[in-house]
């Protein structure tokens, strides 16, 4: 696979559904609505589009500032080098695929928004459309895979993490980055109360679309515990499968090796 090129060819990595973004953004991201905890594909895609503009500044203010650190994190655990291929999938405007590329590996962006990867046209890596559950990447074609903030949202994730082990070649290595549990009590009961209440507040101020910002805290709250998690990653046919607890527990890192 070439190194660094913004259009990448099909017949080496893609399957037939790959469909690579354009450049220009578009005027328009579809409508905006806000999901339903079914994660209906086309719903939730939908969303996102109409979030897409602001979503970068908005991730920003709602945490804090924290997003930053988590990128990092989550590179530092793939313990990349120049000569790894990496999938960030649910890349969403690439901020992501960037933090990952300043290890030197050749990185690429996947998401099912396409509003999503138009708005981060300017970031200069490769972006790819498509389902989580139906990557459109040929076995074992990566070494490395992540998805942060992203697999909470995919209708079927444990059929997402299939997928994932399937792109990625044996002794691969896979990091979700997702909120979690609060590992403090005390702590976790304030941070439900932030969710469900401050969370949609603030996002009016920030968010075209605060709504979506209600679904993302419901998600949150109905997403498993860290301990939950990595036993559904083990069943997906992962091994090795460890995490690590980021701003007490709000957010954790899931590692894994593709057997």
């Amino acid at each position: 696979m070439p190194r660094g090129p913004r259009v990448i060819p099909s017949s080496a990595l893609f399957g037939p559904s790959a469909q690579p973004t354009h450049s220009r953004l578009p005027d328009t991201f579809g409508s905006v609505n806000r999901a339903s905890l079914e994660k209906n594909p086309h719903e939730v895609a939908s969303m996102f589009d109409g979030v897409a503009r602001r979503y970068d500044l908005t991730n920003t203010v709602l945490s804090l500032g924290q997003d930053r650190f988590w990128r990092r994190a989550t590179r530092e655990a793939l313990r990349l080098t120049p000569a790894d291929k990496v999938l960030d999938l649910a890349a969403g405007t690439a901020v992501s695929t960037v933090e990952l590329a300043t290890s030197g590996a050749w990185c690429v962006a996947a998401d099912f928004s396409v509003g999503m990867l138009a708005a981060g046209a300017a970031r200069d890596v490769p972006k790819v459309a498509g389902d989580a559950t139906k990557l459109p990447f040929a076995d074992e074609s990566f070494d490395a895979v992540t998805i942060s903030f992203g697999l909470r949202n995919v209708v079927d994730h444990t059929a997402g993490l299939r997928e994932m082990a399937r792109v990625t070649r044996s002794g691969g290595r896979l990091v979700v980055c997702e909120f979690s549990t609060p590992t403090f009590a005390p702590f976790a009961t304030v941070y439900k109360e932030y969710l469900m209440r401050a969370l949609p507040r603030m996002a009016s101020a920030v968010s075209s679309n605060p709504d979506a910002y209600v679904y993302l805290a419901e998600s949150i709250r109905a997403w498993p515990d860290q301990a939950d998690l990595a036993r559904r990653i083990e069943a997906a046919g992962w091994t090795n499968v460890r995490w690590r607890n980021l701003s007490g527990g709000i957010v954790a890192l899931h590692a894994a090796t593709k057997p």
